[in-house]
């Protein structure tokens, strides 16, 4: 029989408790799997730190992190986040130790902003990764050799695993248990700890709403506002140009050039956001949503939100609705 795969899960002082404990719940729960079914434990995960003791998370939680960045090989290596790993990814000692470990070890994965201390290593120049969906863009400012993507719950790219914000770690986890012992294994832990094996959609279900800059110009700045409150009015190029007293022409491109996408898109986004909050808050139909925001057919609303959120909105209101009331077919 192998022997119990050597995981080492690295700490620093300011942790995100989730990111520690999801995973570990994860691959604790399969070696219980694993003995239940007469074979050895799969894993031996460690927690470990480049200076050992007391852990402070993000929430005030005290972890004890009893040893130091281990020398023998390892089949994994877990870096996890929190808001510490901005201080962890200038650690010369723990980034020296990152490189020369991940050279040796089957595969290197982070968790939410552990991604910069990969990054911080090297180890993510090239490939493609993720983080916290607000972090991404810090992430991929400050290392630009890094392929950032902001949308996958977590990205395997060869020997390198990263993932999205807290939670999501525990879907990196499940992931590594089904490669390692298949889906059973993954599926069995899963269920134990209420989950589903794979989530459906990405990071952007879960994010807050990010504008961009007000427009400098006055014009713009009016027509913008205009878009956001009224996302259910004829917001097509012709009337939008009328608006702000412009050509279609010129209106195309000054608005791509402020705001960093063209008026079509952004009308999209605005109205994907308002039917976001119409599903979340009302006990509305679908239909009725897509009526009121602006997308006409409730079919060109999935349409949008399959692309803009990976997920139908049926899928979006049940998983976030407040208002548990039978919904209104109401025009």
């Amino acid at each position: 029989m192998p022997p119990p795969r050597p995981v080492a899960v690295v700490v620093y002082d300011g942790l995100q408790p989730l990111d520690l404990t999801g995973p570990f719940e994860v691959l604790a729960g399969a070696n219980r799997f694993e003995q239940s079914q007469g074979r050895p434990a799969a894993y031996a995960p460690v927690v470990v730190s480049s200076v050992p003791g007391r852990m402070t998370s993000t929430s005030g939680l005290v972890f004890e992190a009893g040893q130091p960045l281990p020398s023998d090989p390892l089949d994994t290596i877990l870096v996890v986040g929190g808001d510490g790993a901005q201080i962890a990814r200038h650690d010369a000692r723990l980034l020296t130790w990152l490189r020369t470990e991940s050279a040796r070890a089957r595969r290197t994965c982070s968790v939410c902003s552990g991604a910069f201390v990969l990054a911080g290593a090297g180890l993510l120049d090239g490939r493609r990764a993720t983080t916290h969906w607000s972090r991404a863009g810090q992430l991929a400012r400050e290392y630009p050799a890094v392929r950032v993507d902001p949308e996958p719950l977590f990205i395997q790219d060869g020997p390198i695993w990263t993932s999205a914000g807290v939670s999501a770690g525990i879907d990196l986890a499940l992931a590594l248990v089904e490669a390692d012992l298949g889906v059973a294994a993954a599926q069995a832990v899963a269920r134990h700890l209420v989950l589903f094996l794979r989530r459906t959609g990405g990071q952007s279900q879960f994010a807050a709403e990010v504008w961009n800059d007000p427009p400098e110009r006055t014009a713009l700045r009016d027509l913008v506002r205009h878009i956001h409150s009224e996302p259910g009015a004829d917001l097509r190029l012709p009337a939008l140009a009328e608006r702000a007293a412009m050509s279609v022409r010129h209106l195309q491109r000054t608005f791509t050039q402020e705001l960093g996408e063209p008026p079509a898109g952004y009308v999209v986004r605005v109205r994907v956001e308002a039917a976001r909050r119409l599903l979340e808050q009302q006990p509305l139909t679908v239909a009725v949503v897509a009526r009121r925001c602006g997308f006409g057919a409730a079919e060109a609303m999935r349409r949008a939100f399959q692309r803009h959120l990976g997920v139908s909105p049926e899928a979006y209101r049940e998983r976030f609705r407040a208002n548990p009331a039978p919904l209104k077919e109401i025009h």
